[in-house]
C-alpha cells in the first residue's frame, strides 16, 4: 500500500510556484489507482516525490509501511517503476537488460534466472527475448522497461502514461498486464490522460489540478458525484473550474519538464 500524505513541492523566489500543493490520497493493495490530471498538474512531480527522485518540501509518503525519505534503499526495493521508454540498451537483450537490473536488487544465481524467465512469461516475451532491442517498436521497448521495473517482484508498482503513444495491440497488452498485477494482489497506481483506460481499469482515481487534489473516488462515484454518464464528463465538471485557474502554466512546470532532484 502506498499513502501519500500532505505532499507539498514548491518552486521559485518565495516559493510562488506550487507544482504540488497538500496532496493526500492512498492507494491500495490489490487495487489500481489512477492519478488525473492536465498537463502541468503535478502528476509526474507528485510520482517522483513517492519513488524518491524528488524530496518532498513537506509531507511524507509511506510504502507498506516505509517511509521514502528516512528509508529510500527498503522503499526501492517495495517498488517497480515503469517510465517513458527511454533508456532501453539497444545493443542487448531483453533477458540481458532484465539480469542487469535484477543485480541491481540484489538477484543472483538461480533465484535471478527464475525471476528473469518469469517477467519473460508474464509480459510474453518469449518470441524477443534473446533479440538484441536495437530497432524495437515502442511497445517493445516499453515491455523491457516494465519488465526491469518487475524483475525483483515488487509488491508496488507505479507506471507514469504507460499506453501513452502505443499503437491499439501494446494498449490491449499493457492494460491487460495493468489487470493481472491487481489480480496478483499488487499495489498499482498509474497517471493516464486517457478517461477511457481510467474508467475501464481504475477501483480509485485522484484527480489533480494545479498541485492540488480536486476529487477522490471510484469512476462511479465520481460520475455519481457530478451526475454524469461518463467519466471524462465527470473529470471536466470536477476539474473545470480549477484548471481555469491553472491554465497559464507559465505559472507552474509541466509535467515533461525537468525538476530538481532529491537535495536541490
Amino acid at each position: 500500500m502506498i499513502e501519500i500524505k500532505n505532499l507539498k513541492k514548491y518552486y521559485g523566489e518565495n516559493n510562488a510556484i506550487k507544482a504540488v500543493d497538500d496532496v493526500s490520497f492512498i492507494c491500495p493493495d490489490g487495487q489500481i489507482t489512477g492519478l488525473l490530471g492536465p498537463n502541468g498538474a503535478g502528476k509526474t512531480t507528485t510520482l517522483r516525490m513517492i519513488i524518491g527522485l524528488i524530496k518532498p518540501g513537506a509531507g511524507t509518503v509511506i510504502v507498506d509501511g516505509r517511509d521514502v525519505t528516512r528509508e529510500p534503499g527498503k522503499v526501492r526495493q517495495l517498488l517497480g517503476v515503469q517510465a517513458d521508454a527511454t533508456g532501453v540498451y539497444p545493443r542487448l537483450t531483453p533477458r540481458e537488460q532484465f539480469r542487469f537490473y535484477g543485480r541491481f536488487y540484489g538477484l543472483r544465481g538461480k533465484q535471478l534466472e527464475e525471476r528473469v524467465q518469469a517477467v519473460i512469461d508474464e509480459l510474453h516475451m518469449q518470441d524477443i527475448a534473446d533479440r538484441q532491442a536495437e530497432g524495437f517498436s515502442r511497445g517493445q521497448r516499453q515491455k523491457i522497461v516494465l519488465g526491469r521495473a518487475l524483475v525483483h517482484n515488487p509488491p508496488n508498482v507505479l507506471m507514469d502514461e504507460p499506453t501513452n503513444g502505443l499503437d491499439v495491440m501494446a494498449v490491449r497488452q499493457t492494460r491487460d498486464t495493468i489487470q493481472a498485477m491487481k489480480k496478483q494482489g499488487r499495489c498499482v497506481l498509474f497517471s493516464t490522460h486517457y478517461m477511457d483506460e481510467a474508467e475501464r481499469l481504475c477501483d480509485n482515481i485522484a484527480i489533480i489540478v494545479g498541485g492540488h487534489i480536486v476529487a477522490v473516488g471510484s469512476p462511479e462515484q465520481l460520475m455519481q458525484q457530478t451526475g454524469q454518464s461518463r467519466l471524462e464528463d465527470a473529470f471536466v465538471s470536477l476539474a473545470g473550474r480549477e484548471y481555469l485557474t491553472y491554465s497559464d502554466y507559465g505559472s507552474q512546470p509541466a509535467d515533461g519538464q525537468a525538476l530538481p532532484v532529491a537535495g536541490d
